[in-house]
């Protein structure tokens, strides 16, 4: 509809900032807007932006940068920490999720071929998407958030190896290269792939980021033509762009620098996504989709229903608490953007028709949009949903076991969350002699903490049943550094229900929320941007004092 490139760009910003505000407005998804604006926009509806190569070339560097940005914020120790779990949950949900899918549209009246595509097709999560949702609930370091993301990544992988055993079924005689060589070349380039990385870390990027870090600009763009060439790399060696950039930041992960870069990075990572999910909306051709309704129905409560109680029954097995199995299942709850290239890659091979490409494509927009608010809204859902999940819960789920509460004598403040402010604060009231207990989701954090001598538990203080855990009856303070207002008000809820006897201290992060909390009771409202870690900590022992009773907030 549009001569020029600039004007549909333009008119995609201005739609998209127009859909984005209605949906903070509504408190929705800005995820599910961005994908309705590209509904809208495109050919299905207004007909006004068709998908061109730079809407997708945009869309292509924004992936590259969230799955860089992701590489960032994980470690080889990560890896091995989770590397079990994620394997054992991704390959057994693929497994389960393919099998009864397939037999689900058997059951329809599909053929063997359609029922395999769909099922098949039903299988992956979107490693974008979630990643996307985890990282605005900054919850990528959380224990399930570290889980999700691996098993995540095995889909991926998995999707590679789908993809080359369709292309070679669906064209045997054009060459001489058969399945098992073709899936022993993939396997020779991924170690030599894993091999330059591992050589990289080890003897050019430290020094070489070391001399760079003298100009943040020249930093940045390095770090921009590292993840895109990461991405490149993996798609030329037949892995996924996600899998390459992905490659691409752990490669620099273990250097000082990756806290500025992935700071650096995030805007241009937002605003890049945005042309990725109005992209996926314009795609969607949704002139076929009326007789493919009641089919899309089923086959989408079995994804948002069925794949994350397989993966509840698989990490309660393996000994995860049911509130981290919870959590972690949510994030299999759609289908893959993955799954409408896969469909795509049936019709172009002749194996499937135009109305099983329209159901695949149904399913995938209810699930995204669905599991969008399942995710962003997990902690409510999981606190009406959890006297109905023990069942997929050992009777000790000893994964996430800590000192017994038997064993810890009394607590003068119980301090929730150790990030840089209240590790600080950790640490200044350590050295003035006050018998600390820390809780921290980071089990990086908590591992670190433990080696230093603190007395640390691994937990989220939004979880009522990790809460009863903790030795309450023995503390006098319990505060808490995390300035997210939702977090604090259902820690202060629980507490209240638990005839907590102490006092409370909470981390705001603005005023308004600091009076909200002091008008609900809590003791002392800390405001860590206007008043230094240290300085709180001296006003905890202050306020300690049995001459104090009054009420403050910090100046």
């Amino acid at each position: 509809m549009f001569d020029s490139v600039f004007v549909q760009i333009s008119v995609i910003l201005c739609v998209a900032v127009v859909g984005g505000a209605l949906a903070q407005v509504l408190r929705q998804p800005l995820i599910v807007a961005f994908i309705v604006v590209g509904i809208l926009l495109g050919p299905s509806v207004a007909g006004m932006v068709d998908p061109s190569s730079e809407i997708e070339l945009f869309a292509k560097l924004g992936i590259a940068l969230l799955l860089f940005i992701v590489g960032l914020k994980l470690d080889l120790h990560v890896i091995r920490t989770v590397g079990p779990v994620a394997l054992v949950s991704g390959l057994g949900q693929v497994l389960f999720t393919s099998v009864v899918g397939y037999l689900i549209a058997l059951a329809l009246g599909m053929s063997h071929v359609s029922a395999l595509y769909v099922a098949v097709a039903l299988t992956f999560s979107s490693t974008i998407i979630i990643v996307k949702l985890l990282s605005d609930k900054r919850e990528v370091d959380s224990l399930h958030g570290r889980i999700a993301i691996g098993f995540l990544i095995v889909q991926d992988i998995v999707v590679v190896l789908v993809m080359i055993g369709l292309t070679a079924f669906g064209q045997p005689a054009s060459g001489d290269t058969s399945l098992g060589g073709e899936a022993l070349m993939i396997a020779l380039k991924g170690a030599a792939m894993l091999l330059t990385v591992a050589l990289l870390m080890r003897y050019v990027l430290p020094a070489l980021l070391h001399r760079l870090a003298h100009s943040s600009e020249l930093l940045m763009l390095f770090a921009v033509a590292w993840a895109v060439l990461g991405a490149a790399v993996g798609d030329w060696l037949g892995f996924s762009k996600e899998v390459g950039a992905f490659l691409a930041g752990i490669s620099i992960a273990s250097t000082p620098y990756r806290e500025q870069v992935a700071a650096r990075l995030v805007g241009l990572r937002d605003f890049l996504l945005l042309f990725f999910f109005i992209e996926l909306g314009a795609l969607l051709d949704l002139s076929m989709v009326g007789a493919q309704i009641g089919p899309a129905a089923v086959f989408s409560l079995f994804v948002l229903i069925g794949n994350p109680i397989i993966v509840m029954i698989i990490m309660g097995a393996m000994g995860y608490r049911k509130r981290t199995g919870f959590l972690a299942g949510l994030t299999v709850a759609q289908i893959s953007e993955f799954s409408l290239i896969l469909a795509a890659l049936g019709l172009s091979l002749g194996h499937l028709d135009e109305e099983t490409v329209s159901l695949i494509t149904l399913v995938g927009l209810v699930t995204i949009s669905v599991s969008a608010y399942m995710i962003l809204y997990s902690h409510a859902l999981y606190r009406r949903l959890a006297p109905w999940l023990s069942i997929f819960e050992r009777r000790t789920p000893f994964r996430e076991l800590d000192e017994p509460v038997d064993a810890i004598r009394d607590v003068d403040i119980l301090l929730i969350g150790l990030g840089r402010y209240g590790a600080t604060m950790a640490s200044s009231l350590r050295a003035q002699g006050c018998r600390l207990l820390a809780v921290d989701f980071d089990p990086d954090a908590v591992a670190g903490h433990v080696r230093d001598g603190y007395r640390v538990h691994y937990g989220d203080a939004a979880d009522p049943e990790f809460l009863a855990s903790l030795p309450l009856a023995k503390t006098r303070w319990i505060v808490s550094t995390v300035r997210d207002r939702d977090i604090n008000t259902t820690l202060l809820r629980d507490l209240r229900d638990r005839h907590f006897q102490g006092r409370i201290a909470m981390a705001a992060a603005t005023r308004q929320d600091a009076e909200r909390l002091q008008a609900e009771g809590v003791h002392l409202v800390l405001l860590p941007y206007s008043d230094a870690a240290e300085r709180a900590a001296q006003r905890l022992l202050e306020s300690s004092n049995p001459m104090t009773d009054a009420r403050g907030t910090t100046p």
